[in-house]
């Protein structure tokens, strides 16, 4: 099921599925709100969304169920934005009403944390789901251009959306402060594996999809192209590197990995100094990815700007070394 294109006096509905509001700044909130309400939206927000609970900014999990719920059943409500990611999300999965959001089909669109929620949605119902911006991600003041060029062609635009590399990006701690902000130009897409494929989109922050794994709400990866990316957990980022590696070769060692079809990798944060040099060595390390087309530097994850895209959507993917070309639709 793919959920209606978005326009002008759509009302979208601000849930918490992770960490709430309290969280975000005045400012952050008031700029994401003003931007919403530019592209002529309706922005309305869950009524446990400020909650917090045993002095931690995430609201119970009967409450983010219910906003979850309550957002879906709400014939008003015509796409949902979460406000923010955090690390619990997949505490709301076994108890959410899945009939509700089968039978109330909309778009669902976050990232990170959110991951859990996004691919179990799919896996249960058949919706896609878009792996895209927060609502936080609205109250950046610099670099959203991309972002948002990129979210109007997904939800208010019905042609497929042919991705371009933005032309800089940056992975400041923007919330914290948003007027300095370090920009580095965009070297583009980097191919490691040339080929060319087509598939159904699945995936997300590379440890939250693993959470996942064989459990009723991991999706169907076969004929999948798999969009992963990475985001360091706290871990020393000496050895992100070797992070990365024991998830990814988690995912591989899934029964129907043998019928992924590609796999397109967003850029990690500088901290962690994921190099080209270090994504071809990770990657050529692995005898279960010779066989199919695998790019990485794409521009969706925990850095700025970032593309939306359909899980359970469609991919085309060209890889070729100086000529890329990478087509979603959903």
């Amino acid at each position: 099921m793919i959920p209606k294109k978005l326009k002008a006096g759509d009302e979208v509905r601000i849930i918490a599925p992770s960490n709430g509001m309290s969280i975000l700044g005045k400012d952050t909130i008031e700029i994401a709100t003003q931007r919403l309400q530019n592209l002529g939206l309706k922005v309305t927000f869950g009524e446990y969304v400020y909650e917090k609970k045993d002095d931690y900014a995430i609201a119970t999990v009967e409450h983010r169920v219910e906003d979850i719920e309550n957002a879906f059943k709400d014939k008003n409500v015509k796409a949902i934005l979460t406000a923010i990611g955090g690390l619990n999300t997949n505490q709301v999965l076994s108890y959410i009403d899945y009939d509700i959001i089968k039978n109330n089909p909309k778009i669902l669109c976050g990232y990170s944390d959110i991951t859990s929620l996004l691919n179990t949605v799919y896996a249960k119902t058949g919706l896609v789901t878009y792996y895209g911006p927060h609502f936080s991600t609205f109250g950046e003041k610099k670099g959203f251009e991309y972002t948002l060029e990129y979210f109007k062609k997904m939800f208010f635009e019905d042609e497929p959306v042919e991705i371009k590399p933005s032309k800089q990006w940056s992975c400041d701690a923007w919330f914290i402060d948003q007027e300095n902000r370090n920009f580095i130009p965009n070297d583009g897409i980097l191919v490691i594996n040339e080929g060319s494929t087509e598939g159904t989109i699945v995936g997300g922050t590379l440890g939250t999809i693993n959470l996942l794994h064989g459990t009723e709400y991991m999706p169907c990866i076969k004929n999948s192209i798999l969009f992963l990316e990475y985001i360091s957990e706290g871990e020393d980022k000496s050895s992100s590197y070797l992070m990365i590696d024991r998830l990814l070769q988690s995912i591989i060692h899934l029964p129907d990995f043998k019928y992924v079809k590609g796999l397109i990798l967003g850029r990690s944060i500088k901290e962690i100094n994921m190099t080209n040099d270090k994504w071809v060595k990770l990657i050529k390390s692995k005898k279960e990815l010779e066989n199919i087309p695998v790019i990485a530097n794409c521009d969706f994850g925990h850095t700025t700007p970032m593309i939306t895209f359909p899980i359970g959507g469609k991919a085309k993917l060209e890889a070729k070394s100086g000529k890329t070309s990478l087509i979603i639709e959903g």
